[in-house]
């Protein structure tokens, strides 16, 4: 909110355009303050700062002279490339609103998302184009534009974005977006039947890009492999845009297959990386991991689910050279809340940390109370990088900020010294025998056993337990272990009402490209099991 001075209308303007702090200045003041650095390498391909901006710049009129304004919402559905990265920052100098989507969605999901939205034009990859297709079909969009990066031309009523690339005007945009204008719809990745569209802004998104570099010791001569998608707010916002503004060097890989990743920290002199902890263990169980050069990795991060005790313990030893830090968050928080740093790893195992540099935060019960230390409530934030709201949805809008708070739906716990410890989403309690189960609680007591690569605890319908708590877990490869031997394990570690009721051997867990368990499948795969039992 801009405060009346009762000055002109012409010179309010003026002043607004000396003071723009847009998301599309930081690529423009990185490209002049150092324009030779390598910013992005996509394959065989490095643009310096310099040539990214005006590339950006390009693609930035070429959208112009096909219509696209301040405040059109633009969806980019894309795996991770060059072209999605170009895209996302000329969108940006125009004051668009991009809505990257999730890559994984079939059409039906794809095209709520553009309904919802508005999205008056697409910016889709070839190899989605079954997807793509049926989603924008009788949809009325002033805009296509095809990313052939198997090298297909466009369909017709397509523009190939190499085209964009080639404009003759390498000016930058005239275009003044305001702190608090809406940047970007970043859809939740689904707890519930229908996604929701955070709007960012400019304002949210800077100041959580501070608190990244301030307390997740990020510096300009970084150089980052980009493996998880950018259509999630983790890559894209704490680590991506984060790299452009300090002017450090990003390498874009398309997906986090580890023997890439392991390829490039070695071929590239990687010196940061970001993964979740499904991620970090895959790099730890290939079989390249011992064989190759990782000697330039001095800065790891996770972050969307709960790093295992022993994995922390595995990566200490096998990476001693790599500083670790926790980052927990949502997408709402642009998405950084809290950080746990590197010299806390071992010594606070399980908790996500303080509070970033530009938050607050709190645990208050059911009535939005504060509760006092170590008891369990919902985690709650008030900050600068709160999202501005639900797209085209007031009521959720509301219930999201009770009480002058954004409520995470998150439940946590926090100690005398102000660290949190997340104990499980919401919907993720698990309510057994009229107790309370935190399914992290389990999964933990679970990955202390030898033969445990991955597990996943929820709760399933159950005549007698109401819910029953199951576990799924992925054994090591080459490790032989049977339910009993987990079910006996797990008899030694917890109470008896946290015990899991039923366990499951499997060779993989479903995970959504940015790592994340997708228990609500696994709870559909498994929930016959406490109906049988009944």
């Amino acid at each position: 909110m801009t405060a009346d001075l009762g000055f002109p209308a012409d010179l309010t303007a003026t002043i607004a355009a000396a003071r723009r702090h847009g998301l599309g200045d930081l690529l423009t003041r990185t490209a002049a303050r150092t324009p030779d650095r390598p910013a992005l390498i996509w394959r065989d391909h490095t643009d310096s700062f310099a040539e990214l901006d005006d590339v950006v710049n390009r693609t930035a009129n070429a959208l112009t002279a096909r219509g696209v304004a301040r405040g059109d919402r633009i969806a980019v559905f894309s795996h991770n490339c060059r072209e999605f990265v170009i895209a996302y920052f000329a969108l940006a100098k125009l004051g668009a609103v991009s809505v990257p989507v999730n890559f994984m969605l079939n059409a039906d999901e794809v095209a709520y998302i553009l309904d919802h939205a508005g999205v008056s034009g697409v910016i889709a990859e070839d190899a989605l184009e079954p997807v793509i297709t049926p989603a924008i079909e009788g949809r009325a969009l002033t805009g296509r534009g095809w990313i052939g990066l198997a090298g297909t031309a466009a369909p017709a009523g397509w523009d190939d974005v190499a085209t964009w690339f080639g404009h003759g005007d390498a000016t930058a945009p005239d275009v003044l977006v305001g702190d608090d204008d809406p940047i970007q719809l970043m859809y939740t990745s689904g707890t519930e039947s229908r996604p929701k569209g955070a709007v960012m802004t400019s304002r949210a998104l800077i100041q959580q890009y501070v608190g990244c570099i301030v307390d997740g010791g990020m510096a300009a001569d970084d150089v980052e492999a980009h493996a998880l998608p950018f259509y999630h707010c983790a890559q894209l916002h704490c680590f991506l845009t984060v790299d452009v503004y300090l002017g450090a060097t990003s390498i874009v890989l398309p997906g986090p297959d580890p023997a890439l990743i392991l390829a490039t920290i070695e071929r590239y002199g990687v010196t940061k990386l970001f993964c979740p902890p499904t991620v970090w263990i895959g790099l730890l169980r290939h079989p390249a991991f011992d064989t190759t050069d990782l000697s330039s990795l001095r800065k790891g991060y996770y972050g969307a689910s709960a790093m295992p005790p022993e994995v922390l313990r595995e990566l200490a030893e096998r990476l001693p050279g790599v500083a670790l830090w926790n980052f927990y968050g949502q997408t709402e928080m642009a998405p950084l809340a809290t950080i746990l740093q590197p010299h806390e790893q071992l010594t606070r195992i399980g908790s996500a940390g303080r509070p970033s540099l530009n938050v607050e935060t709190r645990i208050v019960d059911d009535a939005g109370e504060p509760v006092p230390a170590g008891t369990v409530g919902e985690i709650v934030h008030r900050s600068p990088q709160a999202t501005a709201g639900y797209w085209n949805d007031a009521a959720k809008t509301a219930e999201a900020f009770t009480g002058g708070w954004f409520h995470s739906g998150d439940l946590g716990v926090m100690d005398a010294d102000g660290y949190l410890a997340v104990v499980d989403r919401k919907k993720d309690m698990i309510k057994s025998g009229g107790e309370n189960v935190a399914s992290r609680e389990v999964e933990e007591a679970m990955f202390e056993h030898p033969a445990v690569a991955e597990v996943a605890v929820f709760g399933i319908p159950h005549a007698y337990w109401v819910e029953a708590v199951t576990a799924v877990v992925v054994p090591k490869p080459g490790v032989a272990v049977t339910a009993e031997e987990l079910l006996a394990h797990a008899r030694d570690r917890l109470a008896g009402y946290k015990r899991p009721k039923f366990v499951e051997l499997v060779e993989s867990l479903p995970k959504n490209p940015s790592g994340k368990i997708l228990k609500r499948d696994l709870r559909a795969t498994f929930g016959h099991l406490g109906v049988d039992a009944s």
